[in-house]
């Protein structure tokens, strides 16, 4: 999913939002399932997070998984990277969904990152999308797993079930991440990877697993909303 829309945000329909109560509860239910939800992404420092983060961008998590250990090997920090051939990074990520973009974005994201933060990378949401191919939703994914921020991130997951549970009703995934960060207020780090696990393998677009789901009292698409 992009950064700002999802494509079939026009065919979304409006459903009853959840209550006060029932958002606490939500909420309750999915720290509950979910306590200690980490990304399922491999990386051993920020730099290597940073780079798996963007790579996952309409790719899976298992794909760029396979991806980054001989990426990480060729370039081990932000000063190899940053001096890459861009044929050989585009060689290493070939199989990775817009491989072209993100390689030269990967470089760049090095160049500036050296240039502009003295080789450290930033923290801050602001700092962070300052980079190439750095998003809102990328920079929120890197502050929630490597520092905890309280910041909540929609991806493709995220957004579907935020829909059906009614806790949104936006066609955008910076106006769905408003709002649930408006509405479930704290512990968003551990409940934006607790949506993205929940919609990953349950809460699935195709085929979802409903039967004995934990949410089900919750869930609004049995009253007809389909996302």
């Amino acid at each position: 999913m992009g950064e700002k829309t999802l494509s079939k945000s026009k065919k979304l329909k409006a459903v009853k939002k959840a209550t006060k109560i029932e958002i606490e509860s939500i909420k309750a239910l999915f720290l509950e399932h979910y306590p200690n939800s980490v990304t399922e992404l491999e990386y051993k420092n920020l730099y290597e997070l940073i780079i798996s983060v963007m790579l996952s961008a309409q790719c899976t998590d298992k794909r760029v998984n396979i991806i980054t250990p001989a990426l990480f090997k060729t370039y081990p920090n932000v000063i190899s990277l940053a001096n890459a051939n861009l044929d050989a990074v585009k060689e290493f990520i070939k199989s990775c969904s817009f491989f072209n973009n993100k390689a030269k974005n990967l470089i760049k994201m090095a160049q500036s990152v050296i240039e502009n933060y003295e080789g450290d990378i930033p923290l801050t949401q602001k700092e962070l999308m300052s980079l190439a191919g750095v998003g809102q939703k990328t920079a929120n994914v890197v502050m929630i797993e490597y520092s905890g921020a309280n910041v909540m991130a929609v991806d493709t997951h995220v957004f579907r079930v935020a829909h059906r549970l009614g806790l949104s009703n936006a066609t955008t995934a910076t106006k769905v991440e408003e709002e649930l960060s408006k509405k479930f207020k704290t512990q968003l780090h551990l409940l934006h990877q607790a949506m993205v696990l929940f919609g990953r393998y349950r809460c699935k677009a195709i085929k979802p697993e409903c039967e004995g789901c934990f949410m089900e009292e919750y869930c609004k698409s049995k009253e007809g909303f389909k996302v």
